[in-house]
């Protein structure tokens, strides 16, 4: 299994960046590898998400989301076309005043017969670019 862990400051209080990490339906407005995210069986601080990402191929996934208002979200993967897995975690936490200290974990498999140039492109140049926009999008006015 492929796996990444990511930290970037975000000059933003926890708790906007924590909205806009779980905003999942607004993904495809900043990130333009997802072409569309829906949400279902919401129970609680638990929500399916299912994602059709395209990153070299379209793939289509869902996780099963736990959020932990205002710190901390994590998935497990549910199911998936070429996925075989998929679990991580967004840690916010505060840093200096207005400030998020934000950590991005993954970890990921996708069939034998994918390439592993695709499980390199998500884990290591798409990484840095989705942390990016999830910066940009929190520190917008």
């Amino acid at each position: 299994m492929a796996g990444a862990t990511r930290t970037i400051t975000i000059n933003a209080p926890v708790e906007k960046v924590f909205d806009i990490v779980t905003n999942y339906d607004r993904y495809a407005e900043f990130l333009p590898e997802v072409k569309k995210v829906s949400t279902s069986q919401r129970q609680g601080n638990t929500v399916q998400v299912h994602y059709e990402v395209d990153v070299v191929k379209r793939i289509r996934y869902t996780i099963r989301v736990t959020e932990e208002r205002p710190k901390r979200m994590s998935w497990t993967f549910v199911e998936g076309e070429v996925m075989k897995d998929n679990k991580g975690s967004w840690t916010l936490e505060p840093e200096g005043e207005g400030k998020t200290r934000a950590t991005y974990n993954v970890e990921m498999a996708l069939g034998a017969l994918i390439p592993k140039a695709i499980i390199n492109t998500l884990t290591e140049t798409q990484l840095p670019k989705m942390l990016e926009a999830f910066k940009r999008r929190a520190e917008a006015p």
